[in-house]
C-alpha cells in the first residue's frame, strides 16, 4: 500500500490488517517500484500523487516490465480523463478519495478473488468463426492474424466472447472485466469498447462487436 501521508498509511494498514491481510507500506514512488518489481504481492494499492515517481509512472514501469500484479489506484482526482488514463496504463481499478473503507475492502476482495481465479483456472480457449481468444496465453487472432490487445482490452473481449450473441450491460462488463461495478466508471467501459472496436476494425473484424443502444454490447461470430 503506497501513500505519502503517514496518517493514511497507518489507518489503512491497520484496517486492512484487521481484515486478515498482510500489508507492506511504502511512502514514495521509487521505493514502491523496487518492491513491486519483485512480483511477490497479490495486490498493490497505489496513490497517484507520491514523491519521487508518480503512481502513473510506477504503474507504467511495472506493466512495461511484465509485472501483472493487480493495481488499484487511489486518487483525489475524480475526472473521467484521470480515471481513463490510469486504466489505460493497466490499472485494475480506480478509487476516488475520500472513500469509504468498506468500499475499499470490497474492491480489494474482488480483485483478490479475480487474481485467485486467474491463477487457478485460466479459462477455456474460445472460437467464434475466425476469431480465437486464448486466456492462457492472452492471445487473440482473427483468421490467423494476431490482434495486439492491452490486458484490459483482452478482458473485455473475453467477457463478451464467453457469452456469444448475448448482450452484456456496462455493469455486467464491469463485474466480469474489472472485478466489480465499483472498480471503474461506466465511462471506462465505453472507452475500452471503443479501443477494442478500433483494433478489431484494423484486422477486418470490426463487425463482430456491436453496440445495442440502451442495453450494452455483444460479440457474435457473424456480428
Amino acid at each position: 500500500m503506497v501513500d505519502d501521508e503517514v496518517g493514511v498509511r497507518t489507518a489503512l494498514g491497520r484496517g486492512l490488517t484487521a481484515e486478515g491481510l498482510d500489508v507492506v507500506t511504502a511512502a514514495d514512488g521509487p521505493t514502491a517500484l523496487r518492491a513491486a518489481l519483485t512480483g511477490s504481492f497479490d495486490l498493490i494499492l497505489l496513490d497517484i500523487i507520491i514523491p519521487g515517481l508518480s503512481g502513473y509512472r510506477v504503474l507504467e514501469q511495472l506493466r512495461a516490465e511484465g509485472v501483472d500484479t493487480p493495481v488499484l489506484l487511489l486518487s483525489a482526482k475524480d475526472g473521467e480523463v484521470d480515471q481513463a488514463d490510469g486504466l489505460d496504463l493497466g490499472a485494475d481499478g480506480y478509487l476516488v478519495k475520500p472513500f469509504s473503507f468498506m468500499v475499499l475492502v470490497a474492491q480489494v476482495r474482488a480483485l483478490l478473488r479475480r487474481r485467485e481465479a486467474e491463477r487457478g483456472q485460466p479459462g477455456r480457449r474460445l472460437r467464434l468463426g475466425e476469431l480465437m481468444v486464448d486466456p492462457a496465453t492472452k492471445q487473440v487472432a482473427w483468421g490467423g492474424r494476431q490482434v495486439e490487445l492491452s490486458p484490459r482490452e483482452f478482458s473485455v473481449l473475453y467477457a463478451l466472447a464467453s457469452r456469444p450473441d448475448t448482450v452484456l450491460s456496462k455493469d455486467e462488463l464491469l463485474r466480469m472485466a474489472w472485478g466489480g461495478e465499483d472498480a471503474a466508471s461506466r465511462n471506462a467501459v465505453e472507452v475500452y469498447v471503443g479501443y477494442l472496436r478500433r483494433k478489431l476494425q484494423a484486422v477486418g473484424a470490426g463487425h463482430l462487436l456491436r453496440t445495442v443502444r440502451g442495453h450494452g454490447y455483444r460479440v457474435g461470430a457473424t456480428g
